[in-house]
């Protein structure tokens, strides 16, 4: 393949390094959201052995606060599986367009580098692979200084309360989002593309309106990721 030849698979100390320092300005704002879930996890009855465990094990903001909403509701476990799968689901089509470049990697490296795999990480290892530079340092050090600046943040707000209660106050609740928006305007322009975004956006959008909570993520990933499998299978077949 040509992505071999081109060694876009390529990994190594500074590519990884060089993928941490390229996240970090990003990763400054995820202390506030690490913060906020901190004070909310105090507030809810959580040890702090507990709050800092769930952010270092599952590193997702969304689903992490979500489980908080359904603490201490008697809520059935599978209930909560079932919610932090949905937040999360958009994670196997992650998985799905790195695999191209995944693949020549061990198994246990390759799932290693996938637990790490989060929106910011992801839209520009994406981006590096669609220059022709490899991508997997974007993706594996930009994880690394995400979790690290989660979990700290964590522990910033079990240890000094209410430090940032409100993100939304300040602005941050839109960084992540505007941060995604410019990966996309900066990154491939064309009619397929624009026809994946529009697709899945619209899809997001009718699923928020009518069906159950949360349900929008899932959708919107799968309706936007099968319309791009098809659409490239088709174009290369041509």
């Amino acid at each position: 393949m040509a992505d071999a030849d081109q060694g876009l698979h390529q990994l190594d100390g500074p590519l990884i390094w060089s993928g941490f320092k390229q996240l970090a300005p990003i990763a400054l704002f995820v202390i506030a959201f690490g913060i906020a879930f901190g004070v909310a996890a105090a507030q809810e009855g959580l040890s702090a052995a507990m709050t800092i465990s769930m952010s270092a094990l599952v590193f997702a903001g969304a689903s992490q606060f979500a489980t908080l909403e359904l603490w201490g509701a008697q809520v059935p476990l599978f209930t909560i599986l079932i919610t932090v799968f949905a937040i999360n689901a958009r994670h196997l089509l992650m998985g799905a367009t790195l695999f191209p470049w995944l693949k020549h990697l061990p198994p246990a490296k390759r799932y290693a580098v996938m637990a790490v795999a989060s929106d910011a990480n992801w839209a520009m290892s994406m981006q590096a692979f669609s220059r022709g530079q490899p991508g997997l340092g974007l993706l594996v050090g930009g994880g690394l200084v995400l979790w690290l600046f989660w979990v700290i943040g964590t522990w910033l707000g079990i240890s000094f309360g209410s430090a940032i209660q409100n993100p939304k106050s300040l602005g941050l609740d839109m960084v992540m989002g505007c941060f995604l928006l410019a990966m996309v305007v900066g990154g491939e322009k064309n009619l397929r593309m624009l026809f994946i975004w529009a697709t899945a956006a619209l899809s997001s959008l009718l699923a928020y309106w009518y069906l159950p909570e949360n349900s929008h993520v899932i959708t919107g990933a799968l309706a936007g990721g099968i319309l791009g499998t098809v659409w490239q299978e088709q174009h290369h077949e041509r």
